[in-house]
């Protein structure tokens, strides 16, 4: 009985194809908004967590802050040690600071970032050198002219599909040689573009492009064994002793654990994404609506039909299937549709929004099932007002 109210639904729908792709559009839309939507916030989700992994995972990014008396005190590379040194917990600590340069290369120029740091630093970020080396211990001890490039930089003023490994090139007035290339790693710390960036040691930027030994900030990699929680209490309690502040001062520094903040934002995007979803599914209750509309036409149209069947024997309860079967075939193939349209537009998007599209085969079942209960939902009173006619009534309409 079910496979013939099937065939039965499929003959109407195809009779009246244009009202049918019409009456599903809501449908359609409301499916495809969904899937879209989940498929991108899940997209920008993957995206923002590795941007935030991308300054290490299990890491402190300490840096100063501006006081109440509007000054700013920097840290040096004692503090760096001190934590290094006195805090249980701590694999690496490393500080950094960075400086604007213009980079020249046979004949090519170009505005950009000169961060000074040291091998400490790579390993801390998880920054890996996809061609050449890392910087030696005598490199950085004696603060040599080494450098690595991020990869805009190279491309910028390098020949492509040449290797600038060995080559010499000009950071303002400073000559230094390439001795590695740093892999693709987009937004870094502070917000500042890391592969727009050339990598110099830490002593070289300080004494050559800042003419001090302060440091911007520093990362901190601490053991996942141990809880951050208790070491950021002795990290905070460490530097204030250090830093000579009275219990009544507030911080002159503010303490980020990456991994809160890879939490947050994936909770923050995750919510957010839920609710665009929400929002967008009210497109499915309209096209409820009209599915129940299209439905009771349909009855009012076909009613003569009806008083035949059940003038000729048919039971109400078969009546009844066979409308409520064409209200879910017709919300299934809308859910299809939209299913097919949704992973269209999130290929398409995240292509042009620049994220990653990952495939969630959970909301798109979960998008058709709903769409197809959606037809018995909003079916059913069409189906039942079928189903209830009078056979003699029914056989004298016109």
């Amino acid at each position: 009985m079910l496979g013939t109210s099937i065939l039965l639904a499929l003959r109407e729908i195809r009779r009246h194809i244009l009202r049918s792709i019409l009456t599903t559009l809501g449908i359609i839309i409301g499916v495809a908004a969904v899937v879209t939507m989940v498929t991108l916030g899940n997209g920008v989700t993957a995206s923002v967590q590795e941007e935030i992994s991308s300054l290490g995972a299990s890491n402190f990014i300490v840096f100063p802050v501006r006081t109440t008396r509007g000054t700013v005190r920097p840290f040096d590379e004692a503090d760096v040690r001190a934590v290094a040194q006195q805090i249980a917990g701590v694999e690496i600590a490393a500080g950094q600071v960075s400086a604007n340069a213009t980079a020249f290369y046979n004949g090519q120029d170009w505005d950009t970032r000169v961060q000074g740091i040291g091998n400490a630093f790579l390993e801390a970020q998880a920054i890996a050198v996809e061609e050449g080396r890392r910087f030696t211990r005598e490199e950085e001890e004696a603060g040599k002219n080494v450098c690595l490039l991020g990869i805009k930089v190279r491309e910028a003023i390098f020949p492509p599909g040449t290797s600038p490994v060995g080559a010499r090139m000009r950071l303002g007035n400073v000559s230094c040689q390439v001795i590695g290339l740093v892999e693709e790693r987009g937004q870094g710390g502070g917000g500042a573009d890391d592969d727009d960036a050339v990598y110099l040691p830490l002593k070289n930027v300080q004494r050559r492009f800042r003419g001090n030994d302060n440091l911007d900030y520093f990362v901190i990699k601490y053991d996942p064994a141990y809880a951050p929680g208790v070491i950021q209490d002795s990290l905070v309690d460490l530097l204030r002793e250090r830093r000579l502040l009275q219990d009544a001062e507030p911080n002159d520094f503010n303490v980020i654990d990456t991994a809160q903040v890879n939490q947050a934002l994936g909770a923050a995007t995750g919510a957010l994404t839920a609710m665009v979803a929400v929002i967008a599914s009210i497109s499915l209750l309209v096209g409820g609506i009209g599915i129940m509309n299209i439905m009771l036409v349909s009855v009012t149209e076909r009613t003569r039909e009806i008083g035949i069947r059940l003038a000729i024997g048919a039971l109400a309860r078969e009546v009844r299937l066979q409308f409520l079967t064409e209200a879910v075939v017709l919300c299934a193939l809308g859910g299809l549709a939209g299913v097919a349209l949704g992973f269209a537009a999130s290929v398409g998007l995240a292509a042009v929004i620049d994220v990653p599209f990952l495939f969630d085969p959970v909301i798109n079942i979960v998008s058709f099932v709903f769409a197809a209960c959606m037809g018995i939902v909003f079916g059913y009173y069409p189906a039942r007002r079928a189903s209830q006619l009078d056979p003699i009534d029914a056989l004298r309409h016109e």
